[in-house]
């Protein structure tokens, strides 16, 4: 080695432990140690320059730099004294995630402090209002009904009983609907279901307002109050004012129909969406009309009985098939005829509390003011002539093989199978040119989205509906086709298209004729903007 290089490596080695011995002597001599080592160093550097190791030029560059960073350290030692003596710890660098870690480990201490304790929430919202999720929806409709010319007067629908209120004349009108429902979370086990919605008490399968009540304010009326418990996940139980809790279309029951009762349901894997198979029973109890008894009445309360079973089959991601099997059971609700024209009324409460039009009638009372006049229409108490005891099938199978668009096609057959045609006659007399029935039947195919969500979304669909005189309770079947209940067959198209999110229009066109009987065509167009919420 030369002894330029050696001189190098002296003064390298020098200003090292220089930097080290500054560090590591004693509080007492470090000043003096201090001192010698910078001598040193000096001297080293003047004999390289001497040496022509470095220039001068150089030398008095490494001292200028080495007395700034001194001068550096000496500030940067007093500021940490004082910060230290105040409590403040100084980091110059932190990386970003042992920042993001240090944020996250500090939220989730408060978070567990604030829990503990009860002393806040990290959302600023009580605890009871997770439990509580609300919805609704609003529709404004435009309805234009259009009666056929051949059609028959209402005085003659009037003679058998039928509730027609026009028969002849187009009419058109704009209609409301809102529904506002609340569920509550009271366990992970039990819920409870309200529903607010416009509407009257006087009809179960309609909640429309109709505009034009010289702007007048709308009622709201209760439309569900129930307790839902699920004290397995397979199982669920139901009681109050409940959602109708069988597999259906709107052939045997209106969409707007709620139940009063309790119902019981059993859906195995209903929670499993890979499951290929998924059997369900449900079975219900409803109390249709109860009956004070008060030594006159000789009415008996009527009744409800339902049970259906079915399977759910899903082969695929974009196949499902889905069948249910129901039987319906009615009691108490055929008329009595009373033995003799009187304002007793003996089973005047016999007769139905609410229907719509097809089901074949006759009269319990023909002199309701007991007043000697049998030929009053007003006066007249109509009863059903038939009993009812609907067997059901329902079949829908949705295809999803061009998804997101849907082909789902659905079948749906009703026979009532108590329905005694000789008997009925015998009743109803004034049904005796009608060609009676008990069956009904319905057809639909709709393509596209099968819910609308998200913008520009839609659907189609067409369908055929075919029910006879008795097949099913005119009371609690569709109220749009025909004008609601049965006795009518023909076919309905229209479709939905979502103009925003949760936002859509729809366009329904319905065409139905009588079956049997009086003529009675009606044509029905609607138009609707719905927002749900």
């Amino acid at each position: 080695m030369t002894i330029r290089k050696k001189l190098l490596v002296m003064a390298v080695a020098a200003a090292c432990m220089g930097g080290t011995a500054s560090h590591a002597v004693a509080a007492d001599d470090a000043s003096a140690r201090i001192e010698e080592l910078h001598e040193t160093t000096l001297n080293l550097i003047q004999l390289l320059v001497e040496q022509k190791v470095l220039t001068q030029e150089a030398a008095d560059g490494m001292l200028k730099k080495a007395r700034a960073q001194a001068a550096e350290k000496v500030e940067q030692a007093k500021a940490a004294e004082t910060e230290a003596n105040h409590g403040v710890v100084r980091v110059t660098y932190v990386p970003e995630h042992v920042k993001r870690e240090i944020q996250d480990q500090v939220k989730q201490e408060v978070v567990a402090q604030a829990k503990q304790e009860r002393w806040g929430d990290v959302n600023a919202v009580p605890e009871w209002l997770d439990r509580l999720k609300w919805e609704g929806d609003f529709r404004l409709r435009y309805q234009n009904e259009l009666m056929s010319e051949s059609n028959a007067p209402v005085a003659v629908f009037d003679s058998i009983g039928q509730l027609v209120s026009n028969s002849t004349e187009d009419n058109s009108s704009g209609k409301v609907r809102l529904r506002l429902g609340l569920n509550a979370n009271v366990t992970s086990k039990v819920d409870v279901g309200v529903r607010i919605t416009t509407g009257s008490t006087s009809n179960p399968v309609s909640t429309n307002q109709t505009l034009g009540t010289y702007d007048n304010k709308y009622s709201l009326v209760l439309d569900r109050a129930f307790v839902k418990l699920t004290p397995y996940d397979d199982l669920t139980l139901w009681g109050g004012r409940l959602p109708n809790p069988f597999f259906s279309t709107d052939l045997v029951w209106d969409d707007d129909l709620n139940f009063d009762g309790v119902a019981v349901s059993y859906a195995l894997g209903s929670k499993e969406p890979l499951r290929e198979f998924k059997p369900f029973v449900t079975a219900g109890v409803f109390p249709l009309q109860t009956i004070e008894q008060n030594g006159v009445t000789q009415a008996e309360d009527k009744w409800l009985f339902a049970l259906q079973g079915g399977l759910e089959w899903q082969p695929n991601t974009r196949t499902r098939i889905k069948t249910g099997a129901s039987y319906y059971d009615y009691r108490n609700i055929t008329g009595v005829r009373n033995p003799t024209p009187t304002a007793n009324g003996y089973y005047d409460l016999t007769a139905p509390s609410f229907r719509q039009k097809g089901n074949s009638l006759f009269i319990v009372d023909e002199d309701k003011d007991n007043d000697g006049n049998t030929t009053e229409l007003n006066d007249d108490v109509f009863g059903l002539a038939a009993e009812y005891q609907i067997a059901n099938l329902t079949l829908v199978a949705d295809f999803a093989d061009y998804f997101p668009v849907h082909i789902i096609g659905s079948f749906d057959w009703a026979r009532n199978l108590a329905f005694d045609e000789a008997a009925v006659r015998a009743n109803a007399t004034a049904y005796t040119s009608y060609d009676l029935g008990a069956d009904g039947y319905q057809f639909k195919l709709t393509v596209g989205y099968p819910k609308l969500v998200e913008e520009d979304e839609w659907q189609a669909f067409i369908g055929y509906r075919y029910v006879e005189t008795d097949a099913v309770l005119d009371a609690f079947t569709d109220s749009d086709f025909h004008l609601g209940g049965t006795n009518a067959k023909g076919f309905m198209i229209g479709g939905q298209y979502a103009i925003y999110k949760n936002t859509w229009l729809a366009a329904r066109w319905m065409s139905a004729d009588e079956i049997t009987g009086l003529p009675l065509a009606i044509d029905v167009f609607q138009l609707d903007l719905n927002a749900k919420f």
